[in-house]
């Protein structure tokens, strides 16, 4: 049985705990499903200043969402729209400080005040993006980022792992 525990230390320390407990998590288990929905619930608890937190799955037009933590989501997000479609176009991760000021932000939660969505590749295939919202303006910084590009590639990672 997995338990999650309190992180502690300055922020780098405290993702290296985060990402070791991803990996525990999501060892031996290759369906993207679960894990999304693991790593969701660990990441949610985990760091403070949340409201949102989840997967959206390219299904070849648009993005679709996956397993999530928080309020109900938007269902479809064009792949020219919101920040989530940002990050899957530009193939690269969004840091928004103040979703309002984003041109074409989709208010899934009214209360989201900041964004952070590292998209996720498998080579040149979109998969989808990991999204997490704040209710604090410029909840993320470039640790975050750091932080939160190292658990999504550890959940990438775990579906192409060997069964156990």
């Amino acid at each position: 049985m997995f338990a999650s525990q309190r992180l502690d230390g300055d922020k780098p320390e405290q993702y290296a705990q985060l990402a070791a407990q991803a990996r525990a998590l999501l060892a031996g288990e290759r369906d993207r499903i679960a894990n999304a929905a693991n790593l969701s619930a660990l990441v949610f608890h985990a760091l403070p200043d949340l409201n949102w937190v989840g997967f959206y799955f390219f299904d070849g037009a648009e993005l679709v969402v996956g397993p999530f933590q928080g309020q109900p989501a938007c269902v479809r997000i064009p792949l020219d729209k919101g920040v989530c479609g940002a990050a899957a176009r530009t193939r690269s991760t969004q840091r928004v400080e103040d979703v309002h000021a984003f041109p074409g932000h989709i208010a899934c939660d009214a209360a989201s005040r900041s964004e952070l969505v590292v998209p996720l590749y498998d080579g040149d295939a979109l998969v989808g993006v990991f999204d997490l919202d704040s209710p604090r303006v410029a909840r993320f910084d470039a640790e975050d980022q750091a932080g939160l590009e190292t658990v999504a590639r550890i959940w990438l990672e775990s579906l192409m792992e060997s069964p156990r």
